[in-house]
C-alpha cells in the first residue's frame, strides 16, 4: 500500500507506534544525546530533536527531563547486568562486561562516567560501585591474606575493568578478540600486587 501511495506520489500513511513502542525509542534517543553533552547540556529540545518527536509527546511518556535520564540510566545499567549477571566474578566476568559495553556503548558511558559526575544520579552508579566492591572483597579475601591490601584490590579492581573498558572503547574497539584478556591481565595485576611477595 505505501509502495502505490508513493507511486502516485502521495505521502506513505504513517504508522503510529504503540505507547511501549514509542517510549523505547524516546529512550533510545535520549540515550544518544545524553551521551553526547550529559544531563546538564542536554536540553528536552535536543532529546526531541533526536527522537523526532514535539516536547509533547515526551511528556506523554515522562514528567521532567530528570525522570527520563533516571529511566535512561535505569536501562542502561538493566541490560548490563543481565549481560554480566550478578553473582560471583568468574572468568566470563570480564568478557561479558567488555560485550556489553561494545553493545551499548552510549549506555555505558552514561553509567559510568556522565552519571558518577551528576551528584543528582551519582547514587546509581555508587549502588553499583558499592555492591562490585562488596562481592570482590569476599572472592579476594580467600586469595590476598592481608585484609587491608584486600580491600584496596577489592575497590581497585572494579575501577580498572570500567576504566579498561571505557578507554577500549574511546580507542575504537582495537583487536576485540584480545581485549577482555588484556583487561583481566590488568585486573590480574592489580590481585598480584596486592598479595605481595609470596
Amino acid at each position: 500500500m505505501a509502495e502505490e501511495s508513493a507511486a502516485r506520489g502521495e505521502a506513505a500513511p504513517v504508522r503510529r507506534l504503540r505507547r511501549a513502542e514509542r517510549r523505547e525509542q524516546i529512550l533510545d534517543a535520549a540515550k544518544r544525546a545524553f551521551a553526547r553533552t550529559g544531563f546538564t547540556d542536554t536540553s528536552l529540545d535536543d532529546v526531541a530533536a533526536e527522537a523526532g518527536v514535539s516536547r509533547v509527546i515526551l511528556y506523554r511518556h515522562f514528567e521532567s527531563k530528570g525522570g527520563m535520564y533516571r529511566a535512561v540510566l535505569d536501562r542502561a545499567l538493566e541490560r548490563l547486568v543481565a549481560r554480566v549477571g550478578e553473582g560471583e566474578f568468574t572468568d566470563a566476568s570480564i568478557p561479558a562486561f567488555l560485550s556489553a559495553a561494545a553493545e551499548d556503548p552510549d549506555g555505558f558511558r552514561l553509567v559510568f562516567h556522565h552519571a558518577a559526575r551528576e551528584p543528582e544520579f551519582r547514587d546509581l552508579t555508587d549502588g553499583l560501585t558499592a555492591a562490585s566492591t562488596e562481592l570482590a572483597l569476599r572472592q579476594l579475601a580467600e586469595v590476598v591474606p592481608d585484609p587491608a591490601w584486600a580491600r584496596w584490590a577489592a575497590h581497585l579492581v572494579f575501577t580498572v575493568a570500567v576504566e579498561g573498558a571505557a578507554a577500549w572503547l574511546d580507542a575504537g574497539r582495537p583487536d576485540p578478540d584480545s581485549a577482555a584478556e588484556r583487561v583481566s591481565a590488568a585486573v590480574h595485576g592489580v590481585i598480584s600486587a596486592a598479595r605481595g611477595s609470596a
